[in-house]
């Protein structure tokens, strides 16, 4: 699902170089949906309004003419004794403009970036999160090619070599670091229309949209001082639009699952303010050989199992589900691994690990995954 909503905080960095120094209460009353939705004021970016053919590695690279654009990590992973951890690791760009900025000066861009980084540690029952902001100047954040590199300060996400994958992640502070390699057992999906994932009935209401459902992942995770080696699978989406969801949308609630039998479901439903779901929403289901196909708005079922009030922010959100894909004959119940897992950043927001449980033609099945909820 398109989640770079996170970079509405970005307007904010366009004429200044150092961090923002913005706490959470200044912008938690702005809507989710407000800088994925139309394009006001100077409307010079090109717009997702046909399928597309990706193609590799350019497409994992930068597409500075659209006004949004992100790549997003999360994953599950074990280190000793079966210790569970979950992470997510994000970059997200945003075009403060459609023209490039002008002039000599090195620190003029018009383009800002933003990272997320936050960890859940089960077994300590702790969660961590935390973010950089910064424009692409003078080395500061950006994205190359060639090889693949994405960064915002001291975060990346850098290919071994010439291809995107192996592709090496690196983030953290002084409580929670990772260090972690990523290879795929399986090749980019395309997501929605042959790439193309509509979101909204609008000229334009859509992104560019493909994941990589089962990364194989080994490295390192440190909480404190305490590191240790740990593996599992990362779950990859990337996506770039300029206009992706229509007015009319309050927020969305976004899974991603990695099953026991080798297959993967991603869906997200998107919400009207009256509660109701959009016909855009969506999802693709992958089997264990790397076929997939796309999900309708109503080939998933969804029910709200159970809901956790946050003490920080005083917000709601439903956090265990049940999920059901008839056609799939599957149904899953899903979980957190931590109530708390509410990113109290510039904007918050609640996204963490999930495990499932469940069966599919009536054998039982289990796997781990992630949620992001949304506009709550």
């Amino acid at each position: 699902m398109a989640r770079a909503w996170i970079t509405i905080v970005l307007v904010g960095i366009c004429a200044c170089t150092e961090r923002a120094e913005l706490t959470p209460d200044d912008t938690a009353r702005l809507p989710a949906t407000r800088f994925l939705s139309e394009v006001t004021g100077n409307n010079g970016y090109a717009r997702v309004l046909y399928p597309k053919k990706f193609q590799f590695p350019q497409d994992h690279g930068s597409h500075p003419e659209y006004r949004t654009e992100w790549w997003y990590f999360t994953g599950n992973l074990e280190g000793a004794r079966a210790r569970h951890y979950g992470f997510e690791l994000t970059f997200f760009r945003y075009a403060l403009k459609a023209d490039e900025a002008e002039g000599t000066s090195a620190w003029r861009t018009n383009q800002a970036w933003m990272a997320h980084f936050a960890l859940t540690d089960t077994q300590g029952n702790k969660f961590f999160a935390d973010e950089r902001l910064s424009r692409e100047a003078i080395g500061l954040a950006g994205n190359q090619r060639a090889p693949f590199r994405v960064w915002v300060e001291d975060w990346s996400a850098t290919s071994e070599g010439t291809e995107f994958l192996p592709i090496h992640l690196k983030a953290g502070n002084e409580n929670a670091k990772l260090d972690l390699t990523l290879v795929s057992s399986k090749p980019p999906i395309a997501n929605g229309d042959r790439g193309m994932d509509r979101k909204g009935p609008g000229t334009g209401n859509a992104s560019y949209y493909y994941s990589m459902t089962r990364l194989q992942t080994v490295g390192f995770i440190q909480v404190g001082s305490s590191k240790e080696m740990v593996s599992g699978f990362t779950w990859m989406d990337r996506e770039w639009g300029t206009n992706t969801l229509s007015d009319d949308l309050e927020g969305w609630d976004w899974f991603s699952v990695q099953l026991s039998d080798n297959t993967e479901l991603m869906y997200y439903r998107l919400r009207h303010r009256d509660g109701s779901t959009s016909p855009y929403s969506g999802g693709s289901i992958v089997d264990a050989t790397g076929s997939y196909r796309p999900l309708s708005a109503d080939a998933v079922l969804l029910t709200a199992l159970d809901h956790w009030k946050s003490p920080n922010s005083a917000r709601t959100y439903p956090v265990a589900w049940k999920l059901e894909v008839p056609d799939e004959d599957l149904i899953l119940e899903i979980e957190p691994y931590l109530l708390q897992q509410e990113l109290n950043l510039t904007v918050r927001y609640w996204e963490g690990a999930i495990r499932a449980i469940g069966t599919r033609q009536l054998q039982p099945v289990d796997g781990s995954g992630y949620l992001e909820l949304a506009g709550y």
